[in-house]
């Protein structure tokens, strides 16, 4: 019997050996070697949106504009959304609800008067008569500059759920104690009856300036309102 030689030809294609013999079909053979593994095939790269970090305030301050000027009910999200220059869906990625936009307004505000007068009330070696001028010109900031909110807050509170407006109420008396605490200190003649009753008479002295326009230029409203809530406070003192 007569033997033949039989000479292969291999190259690569596509990642796999071919093996070429001299006579006959090409067979090929996958290596598994040659396949490239998941770590070395490239990753889809993903253009990552960058969001606007003053948004959310633009939508808290759009939305107390117009729930000032219209109320809380015929003010939509479309409004608010045109009113920043978004769509009304663009609102939903950072509030689920109208009515969160108004709690995050409200809570914004009353959360910064809060930890001002806890400041204010912490420092033990601070006259408490400075401290309450303080715990004043904070409140004067909230009428003169965040007088929007401020008018939503009286008129449209009733419309938030139960369990914010008893959330807001708490951190509001825990506001007022601060007030109180630091006059107690000031006046011997009150007790925490007495001056709780003297505080929200000085806070209804600087808040009755939200129900009418006063017709003063910001540094005189603020200089009488200044005065107004320090006389009520200090009444009877030298």
């Amino acid at each position: 019997m007569s033997q033949h030689l039989v000479v292969r030809d291999q190259t690569v294609t596509g990642g796999c050996r071919v093996t070429r013999p001299a006579v006959g079909p090409h067979r090929r053979r996958c290596s598994l070697h040659s396949v490239p593994s998941p770590s070395q095939r490239p990753t889809e790269v993903r253009p990552v949106r960058a969001r606007d970090p003053a948004r959310k305030q633009r939508i808290l301050d759009a939305a107390a504009d117009l729930f000032a000027r219209n109320g809380f009910h015929p003010v939509s999200m479309e409004d608010i959304g045109d009113a920043v220059g978004i769509t009304a869906s663009a609102i939903y990625r950072h509030y689920d609800s109208k009515t969160a936009v108004l709690v995050a307004m409200f809570e914004r505000v009353i959360d910064r008067l809060l930890s001002e007068g806890q400041q204010l009330a912490a420092d033990r070696q601070a006259d408490p008569r400075a401290a309450l001028a303080g715990l004043i010109e904070g409140q004067i900031d909230f009428v003169v500059h965040d007088r929007d909110i401020a008018q939503v807050y009286f008129r449209e509170i009733a419309n938030l759920p139960e369990a914010d407006r008893r959330n807001l109420r708490r951190k509001q008396r825990l506001y007022l104690e601060e007030w109180v605490h630091l006059l107690t200190e000031l006046r011997a003649d009150l007790d925490d009856t007495g001056a709780r009753t003297v505080v929200h008479c000085a806070i209804g002295a600087i808040q009755s300036t939200l129900q009418h326009s006063a017709g003063l230029s910001q540094d005189r409203l603020r200089e009488l309102l200044r005065r107004s809530a320090l006389a009520v406070l200090t009444a009877g003192l030298p």
